[in-house]
């Protein structure tokens, strides 16, 4: 389970991620000014931080030198442009203006948390399912399954992130440069063919719905 560290001292955004990010898997630790958040990333490395940059003590601008290897997404009510241009070249991952988009943020989370972890072999694997980046290669038991581009993209994306529930709006967001033509009324279409396909070479499903959120890869 990824952790992120939500560092805000605004009470009801901070309940209002947490909420969130809870709900999309996520394991949620908090601080409520620069201060304590430097005292909490002392303990705890967190796979991705949201930080405010209205604290009380330190602020996030003065947070954000401090922090190594971890990506950032600064989410903040500023909205120049030359703000974010400093952060960004500060060490910042991203850029959120406040107020925000739910969806947008947690695909800019899934995004942040990918490029952190680049995975050096061009094959993933889920089970018996092994998925080729390179070749578009899909196999299951060793047994080529042909799948169209926005199915491959579609499985790319839930393979990437196998435990994390991906909602609707986020695989449409992160497959749109592969598959621009897919829309969200085609979307449950190419995901029903996808899962057809693949339950066609030994009768097993690999990929649920999460009722009223999204999709993720099942686990036996």
């Amino acid at each position: 389970m990824k952790q992120i560290a939500v560092i805000d001292d605004d009470q009801y955004i901070s309940d209002m991620l947490y909420k969130l990010l809870t709900r999309e898997g996520y394991s949620v630790i908090r601080a409520y000014s620069g201060t304590e958040a430097l005292m909490l990333l002392s303990s705890h490395t967190p796979d991705l931080i949201l930080l405010d940059l209205m604290l009380p003590g330190l602020t996030g601008e003065e947070i954000l030198p401090k922090i190594k290897n971890i990506p950032v997404i600064v989410v903040s009510a500023k909205v120049d442009t030359n703000d974010k241009v400093r952060l960004l070249l500060d060490g910042a991952a991203d850029y959120v203006t406040k107020p925000f988009d739910t969806k947008e943020l947690l695909a800019r989370i899934i995004a942040a948390l990918r490029k952190s972890q680049p995975n050096t072999s061009s094959v993933l694997s889920f089970r018996e399912l092994t998925l080729d980046t390179d070749t578009h290669l899909v196999c299951v038991n060793e047994k080529t399954v042909k799948l169209t581009k926005t199915e491959f993209a579609i499985l790319r994306q839930l393979m990437q992130s196998p435990s994390q529930v991906i909602t609707k709006s986020q695989i449409l967001d992160l497959i749109s440069t592969d598959t621009p033509d897919c829309m969200e009324s085609s979307l449950k279409v190419h995901i029903s063919n996808l899962r057809k396909k693949l339950r066609e070479i030994n009768g097993r499903d690999y990929i649920e719905a999460v009722w009223g959120i999204g999709f993720k890869m099942q686990e036996e």
